[in-house]
């Protein structure tokens, strides 16, 4: 994913969130109007809207990744649509390594998963739940008020949010690739199943 997309996805946060505050505005007015009238209560807000909505979407390519992974045949794991791509558990591999970089870094350490080293298909599996687990810690710490914290992840600097949505946006991005190769084997992938 290039920087430009990101600043998008970013932009696209900043808007949803100025759009829920208006929102908001408009209906704690119009609360406070039918207050008077009526002693119903109004359902609660999230705290953390923008972040929030970034971890419901990192939920579910959470969800349909792992199941993916599981789904797919050991058979499989090396299959290549074209001789010069990268095989259906190589691409598990780049999934778990990547996220496992960067989530650790939002984290405040340096864990890696290794899974570039690893060729099973329970190897494999096992190390993208790990680098779930270290995403899932990253996820449950950030809030609207730390997401503009900056992060170093090399020798670039950027917020948390824009790291945690870079992720989920390369993530997405992959799941979308091994869909394809999932299809190639006549397998209905987890997004798709029951359609």
């Amino acid at each position: 994913m290039n920087r430009y997309s990101t600043i998008i996805l970013a932009a696209v946060f900043v808007i949803a969130a100025s759009v829920n505050a208006l929102a908001q505005q408009a209906s704690t007015a119009s609360s406070a109007q039918s207050a008077s009238s009526t002693q119903s209560a109004s359902p609660a807000q999230t705290a953390n809207p923008m972040s929030a909505e970034l971890k419901q979407m990192y939920t579910n390519v959470k969800n349909n990744h792992i199941k993916m992974a599981e789904k797919m045949p050991e058979e499989h794991y090396g299959f290549k649509a074209t001789a010069d791509i990268r095989s259906f558990g190589q691409l598990v591999a780049h999934v778990a390594d990547a996220q496992a970089r960067t989530c650790s870094a939002v984290n405040g350490e340096q864990k890696a998963v290794d899974a570039g080293s690893k060729t099973t298909k329970a190897d494999l599996v096992a190390a993208l739940k790990e680098s779930y687990a270290i995403c899932d810690k990253a996820f449950d710490s950030l809030t609207d008020a730390k997401a503009s914290e900056m992060v170093s992840m090399g020798q670039r600097q950027r917020s948390k949010l824009g790291m945690l949505a870079g992720m989920v946006s390369h993530s997405n991005e992959e799941y979308g690739y091994m869909a394809v190769y999932m299809r190639l084997k006549s397998i209905v992938p987890p997004s798709s199943e029951g359609r």
